[in-house]
């Protein structure tokens, strides 16, 4: 199966990494921004220190909810460079994630698809739709797959399928500031324009990830819809690219087209509700404070919001963390695994190691082994010190093959959980002071053989870690918008 056979030939190895460029130069890095050149503009407010619960979809609110998702949060400057933060995580700051916004009677905004512009904060009109009816909105995201290829080469596709999770997270708070709910929509992939080749010409083409609803009262179909008139013409992000990575076109074509779900509707989101300043002030940790000791009660404050139920969609939980724990009050130090379904613990202790111990641990937590594990932390995670530094790292490992065998489709929702998973992460860490960061580059399959998995019944899809972070001085933080709210 391609999914099978991509996932294998891009993972990190101890003796070598998945292929990618063998240098880079950063001063030809690709824009970080999309526009669509003769698209009309729609300037968005700054409002989402005014906005409040309970309000329907409108300008104003709709200004807020891209805001605090997909907005930018500040500038940096060190030396002569210069370069943009935003609301919601991405590896390597590289932004493969595009937004659009389908407003269907919505006051303020004109009917019709609209691409988000996060530089300057303002909607391009894609194209027109006739709509007399009640108020809807469509938020819909893509990915731009070179953004993260030109750096990270063939495993480029996996990041981006993880930004898009982290933007869903980024979603799902901005909405649940406004009182609203988010819900996944099984759509064509027609209805983003991103198919549409003639308005590419010349720049990097878009892949169609998902359409969702938000607002007050999310419905399950999406309208029919006469989609007339577009406009605009994509600007070209690199125009001198040096390499091809064809596998990952071959891999986005073998995921795409989502089979029904497969459970009813969830219940609803049960998680926290985090203030607008804390939404704006999302950072990655660079590097952590070795000698920083977390609290046990944001510790086990942040598993809960991991096993929270997600009310995007109606999947079962797949993703399933295991943690080495360095420096938390009160816990053993060790290797710890959090099943995030009723059915996981069976099937996780069916597959590692017979010697584990499986000690409970508080909030579904098992001890797995005791011991220091700061330096296997450290080796997994591509020899890198944030994982050791930290308080705790983490590896997120998913049912795979009987996930994914049934429905290729699944690879990417299976990569959004993760994601998911990591912004619940970076939320909770700002609020009790801290800071996270994702880890994309690991040794997948050194991780694996700690555990004592082989096969393809459980494969890792993502590492984060939590720790106090030592902040760069030098570097200045700028307002993200010259005007401001």
């Amino acid at each position: 199966m391609t999914v099978f056979s991509y996932h294998e030939r891009t993972k990190h190895r101890l003796e070598r990494y998945a292929a990618g460029p063998e240098t880079l130069d950063w001063s030809m890095q690709p824009n970080p921004f999309r526009e669509f050149i003769g698209a009309k503009k729609t300037a968005l407010p700054l409002s989402a220190h005014r906005i409040s619960a309970g309000e329907r979809p409108a300008l104003e609110s709709v200004g807020a909810l891209l805001q605090l998702s997909m907005g930018l949060s500040a500038w940096k400057e060190y030396g002569p460079d210069r370069w943009a933060l935003r609301c919601n995580p991405s590896s390597g700051n590289l932004h493969p994630t595009e937004c659009y916004i389908l407003a269907l009677n919505v006051p303020g905004i004109e009917n019709g698809l609209h691409h988000y512009a996060s530089l300057d904060h303002s909607l391009e009109l894609r194209c027109g739709v006739e709509w007399t009816r009640e108020t809807r909105l469509f938020v819909g995201l893509s990915s731009i797959h070179w953004r993260e290829a030109w750096k990270y080469g063939e495993r480029a596709f996996r990041y981006c399928q993880l930004d898009i999770g982290h933007a869903l997270g980024a979603l799902r708070h901005a909405a649940l500031a406004l009182g609203w709910g988010l819900k996944m929509l099984d759509t064509p992939e027609t209805v983003l324009g991103t198919e549409r080749l003639e308005d590419f010409a010349g720049a990097e083409k878009e892949e169609f990830d998902i359409l969702l609803e938000a607002g007050s009262g999310c419905a399950t179909d999406f309208p029919e819809l006469e989609m007339t008139n577009w406009t605009g013409q994509a600007n070209c992000l690199d125009p001198h690219p040096m390499y091809k990575w064809p596998v990952i076109d071959e891999v986005a074509a073998a995921t795409r087209h989502p089979l029904p779900h497969e459970n009813p509707p969830s219940a609803g989101y049960s998680g926290a509700i985090y203030p607008v300043d804390l939404l704006l002030g999302r950072r990655s940790a660079q590097q952590f404070d070795p000698a920083f000791t977390m609290k046990k009660e944001h510790f086990f404050r942040m598993l809960e919001q991991l096993v929270r139920l997600w009310d995007i969609w109606d999947f079962e939980s797949r993703v399933h963390p295991v943690f080495f724990l360095h420096r938390v009050e009160a816990m053993a130090p060790g290797l710890y695994v959090l099943p995030r379904s009723d059915t996981a613990l069976s099937k996780l202790k069916a597959h590692f190691r017979s010697d584990f111990l499986w000690e409970q641990a508080g909030h579904d937590l098992y001890l797995l082994a005791r011991g220091d594990f700061r330096a296997v932390a450290k080796t997994v995670s591509c020899r890198q010190a944030i994982a050791s530094d930290s308080c705790f790292a983490m590896g997120m490992l998913a049912e795979f093959e009987e996930t994914i065998g049934p429905d290729p489709w699944r690879y990417r929702q299976l990569h959004w959980e993760a994601g998911l998973m990591g912004h619940a992460l970076y939320l909770e860490a700002e609020a009790a002071g801290l800071r996270g960061t994702g880890i994309g580059c690991f040794f997948d399959d050194a991780f694996h053989d700690l555990l004592g998995l082989s096969g393809k019944t459980f494969q890792s899809l993502y590492h984060f870690t939590v720790g106090m972070p030592l902040v760069d001085s030098r570097i200045l933080t700028l307002p993200p918008y010259p005007k401001g709210e």
